[in-house]
This record gives structure tokens, C-alpha cells and sequence, in this order.
């Protein structure tokens, strides 16, 4: 880019600046060069995936990243990548702006490589490294993501000549009488900074005490679906009465010191499926639905960092 160019930008950015521009406010907030060995390895010749990338990868992920915050297509992702500045802004003002296809497969790349981990690895130890290690105190919970499920039959999977948005991977389950089709998000969040630590994506038939995303030593709270689960931490569950033992006022008052401390959960829903438009999903495959709750759980935790940041946390 030349001179004139990138000074004519930067000076119609300064005009939107002016105004405020939440995204240069989460642009620091993380270093994003450690993700770049991360994504441009799954570009090497001699492995299964080969070729180069068409574009720079850390562009191509914040643009995962702009993508999940504002809820958009790749189509539409595309355009507004071309069309808004605080997005060019965003992604370093690129010379070319990748085409939604490209994105496409830079996102399937990642799920092909599994990379998803080392991602989030990294982010991870970027929160460690601003002081944000987890304490003992953590909160596991699970939501549903729900998904279409078509008109086939429940007991019906999606074959490959089917022509109905019916999910692939999607299951049928029922929670308080009513049918939820489609998949969970489970995650547990560290009780004094409320960032999601670590997470899992299932299908939404998966009972909640299935998964324990607990670690030695940390004491979880967990409501009363995981009744019964063994956890790998310190086990604060509530409480649930069976046939012939009702719920004791020690019992009583136990889930409600319980119920108190599990609240910050659900505002990291509430956060994940308005704002970053989860409520639902489209994508049709675990593989796919779990990279999008990864691009979830990272924005969330930007969005996090900048309310910590706010406080004077860090």
C-alpha cells in the first residue's frame, strides 16, 4: 500500500474514531502474531492439506473473529470487510480483502487440521499471561445451540442425497417438556474473571453429567443435571431430591449458596446467543458447529477482556 493511500485511510478512520470503535477497543487485547506459526502451519507442501495460503492467515481470522461478532454470512462478511472501515481498520488495512470462499476454506482447513485446540491453547496462555490464571472457583454449565431440524422424522439422520437443511449431526432431546433439536455448548468459566476456560460441542441428546470439563484441584459448581456425575475437581453440585429422600433445609440452603455462585454463567449465555447470534445455528456437522463455538468462545472472552479492562483489572 502506498503512502498516500495509507495516510488518506487512516485519516477517514479518524472520523469514525471520533465517535467511538468498540473493535480498536478488543484489537490490542490480545497479541495475535503467536497465532500466525498456529494457522500457517496447516500450509505446509508436504503434508495431506499442502498449498499456500491465499491470503494472510491472521487477516483470514479476524475476519472469523469480525464474523462471529456481528453474526454475519461469509457472503456478507465479505462485503463489509470491502465496505466498512473500522473492519479494514480491524484487519490492518490488507491490500486484498479475502473472498468469502476463501474464508470458507480457511475455516474448514482448521477443522481439518484440528487446530481448534492449539487456538485456543493460546489464547488461553495469553490470558494466563495478563494475571487472569484460574483460581479454584469454576462454573460448569451446558446451553442448547439449536439447529433445523427439517421435516424427515426424529429417528432420521440426513443422507448425503437429502434435500432438506435437516442437520446431519443434530439430535432430538427433550428438557422440561419441551423438544430441543440440534446440539450443546458446554463450558466452565473461572468464578473471578468469568472467561470461558475451556468448552466441548455436542449433540444436544448428551446428558450434562457426560461431560466434566473439571480439573484437579478446582472446586466446580454445577446445578442439579450433573447429580450424581463424578467430577475431576471438588464437586459443589446441588442437590436434587429422588423418591423416597426429600431435600433436607441443610440441602435447601446448600443449592441456593450454590445457585449464587453459578449466576455469572448465565450471563456468558445470554452474551454468546444475543450478541454473538449462537441462538441458532445452520451448520449441519459437530466439526462445524464446534469451530463456531470456538469463534464464540474467543469473542466472548475478548468481550470479557474489555469489561475487565474497563474495571481497571488489567
Amino acid at each position: 500500500m502506498d503512502s498516500f493511500t495509507d495516510f488518506a485511510l487512516n485519516e477517514e478512520y479518524k472520523r469514525f474514531q471520533s465517535v467511538g470503535d468498540k473493535l480498536a477497543e478488543i484489537e490490542y487485547l490480545v497479541d495475535w502474531k503467536p497465532f500466525r506459526p498456529i494457522l500457517e502451519s496447516m500450509y505446509i507442501n508436504r503434508t495431506a492439506s499442502g498449498g499456500r495460503p491465499e491470503a494472510d492467515v491472521i487477516v483470514m481470522f479476524k475476519m472469523l473473529v469480525l464474523q462471529q461478532w456481528h453474526g454475519l454470512s461469509d457472503a456478507e462478511l465479505e462485503k463489509q470487510c470491502i465496505d466498512r472501515i473500522s473492519f479494514r481498520k480491524f484487519l490492518g488495512f490488507p491490500e486484498y480483502v479475502p473472498d468469502s470462499t476463501t474464508v470458507w476454506s480457511f475455516r474448514k482447513r482448521i477443522i481439518d487440521n484440528g487446530k481448534e485446540k492449539a487456538v485456543w491453547d493460546e489464547m488461553q496462555n495469553q490470558l494466563d499471561a495478563l494475571g487472569l490464571k484460574i483460581k479454584k472457583g469454576m462454573i460448569q454449565d451446558a446451553t442448547f445451540i439449536h439447529s433445523d431440524p427439517g421435516h424427515a422424522k426424529a429417528d432420521v439422520l440426513r443422507g448425503k442425497d437429502a434435500k432438506t437443511r435437516r442437520s446431519k449431526d443434530g439430535t432430538w432431546t427433550k428438557k422440561n417438556g419441551k423438544s430441543h433439536f440440534g446440539y450443546k455448548l458446554h463450558t466452565i468459566i473461572d468464578k473471578d474473571y468469568e472467561l470461558i476456560r475451556r468448552f466441548e460441542t455436542t449433540t444436544a441428546s448428551l446428558h450434562d453429567s457426560q461431560v466434566d470439563l473439571s480439573e484437579k484441584g478446582e472446586v466446580v459448581y454445577r446445578d442439579k443435571g450433573y447429580f450424581g456425575a463424578i467430577a475431576k475437581g471438588f464437586a459443589a453440585t446441588m442437590q436434587r431430591a429422588v423418591r423416597g429422600h426429600p431435600l433436607g433445609i441443610m440441602d435447601i440452603l446448600r443449592n441456593e449458596r450454590i445457585s449464587v455462585k453459578r449466576v455469572p454463567c448465565e450471563r456468558v449465555y445470554a452474551v454468546t446467543k444475543e450478541i454473538f447470534k449462537t441462538r441458532k445455528v445452520l451448520v449441519t456437522t459437530v466439526e462445524r458447529v464446534n469451530a463456531k463455538m470456538l469463534m464464540t468462545a474467543f469473542c466472548f472472552n475478548l468481550h470479557q477482556l474489555r469489561t475487565l479492562k474497563t474495571k481497571g483489572v488489567i
